[in-house]
């Protein structure tokens, strides 16, 4: 994808500030409090915000009408799919691939997303990758 000349961009490699975060006076550790107040540290909890709220609520939602449906529709959770296997026994195993699937997603979104933030601020810091 091609930009106009002189449009900005959020690439981490071309950001000219080179500030650290190191506190002089404790032997360069961290400066814990200006890496919390850093624009660095503020991206990093807007985007992880940005997927655990509103993943949570869809999770929230989905959880609530499988127990909804359970409490209060019984024929429709006892309807029969495949011998003894019923809506409720499928809906409820649902509950488990769902969840896996979100772990999945956030793994992938981390790994884009929050991984290269991280490792900024940890540049920043001066702090070793583990």
């Amino acid at each position: 994808m091609t930009r106009p000349a002189g449009s900005p961009t959020s690439e981490l490699s071309e950001r000219p500030a080179r500030r650290e975060f190191n506190d002089p006076r404790r032997d360069g550790e961290p400066d814990y409090s200006e890496i919390q107040q850093s624009e660095e540290f503020t991206r990093l909890r807007r985007r992880l915000r940005l997927f655990v709220f509103p993943m949570s609520a869809l999770f929230f939602l989905w959880y609530m009408t499988f127990a909804l449906l359970s409490a209060y529709a019984h024929g429709f959770m006892g309807r029969k799919i495949a011998g003894e296997i019923n809506m409720g026994t499928v809906l409820g195993l649902m509950q488990f691939v769902s969840t896996i699937m979100i772990v999945l997603a956030y793994r992938r979104f981390a790994g884009k997303k929050l991984d290269p933030e991280v490792d900024r601020i940890h540049e920043l810091a001066g702090v070793e990758k583990e």
